[in-house]
């Protein structure tokens, strides 16, 4: 008997060929996921010669654009918790990437910052990924990516 069920306009992924997904094809959730999955993955592979995570480079950007920023303010602007934040923090320390020093109006806080090291860094990083992982999302998305990035602003009214 042949099935009725609609089928997505989306192409399975090859490890997805052949399986029956279920309610999960249509589930923002599963999609969500399967979509940062893809997205990190490319991250990573283009990323590769920096050794850099997405964690990563969004704390450089994040300390990049707010010099001096409390530490906390960074992991909640972020959503990653403090224990993983610390760990995260420490291994861009070790790589001279981003120096922790105490906050001036708090010094039991510390306020983060990039080193010159981390500047460079960040920068070459950035146009690497603009100039690769971006430019391989924005063909698929096209004019899409707009709406796309709305649409998800809007979700995180859910947390």
């Amino acid at each position: 008997m042949a099935s009725t069920r609609r089928k997505t306009p989306a192409e399975p992924s090859p490890d997805q060929a052949g399986i029956d997904l279920g309610p999960l094809e249509n589930l923002l959730g599963y999609r969500l996921r399967r979509a940062q999955l893809a997205v990190f993955q490319d991250f990573l592979t283009v990323m590769k010669d920096f050794d850099l995570r997405p964690a990563q480079f969004s704390v450089l950007a994040i300390i990049d654009r707010n010099p001096g920023l409390k530490q906390s303010r960074v992991s909640e602007a972020l959503g990653i918790n403090r224990a993983n934040f610390v760990a995260l923090l420490d291994e861009l320390e070790q790589r001279k990437l981003a120096r922790r020093a105490p906050a001036p109006d708090d010094r039991r806080s510390n306020a983060l910052y990039l080193t010159p090291k981390g500047e460079t860094f960040l920068k070459d990083a950035y146009r690497r990924l603009l100039s690769q992982h971006e430019k391989r999302v924005d063909a698929l998305l096209g004019p899409d990516k707009a709406q796309l990035l709305a649409l998800l602003e809007r979700l995180t009214s859910l947390a």
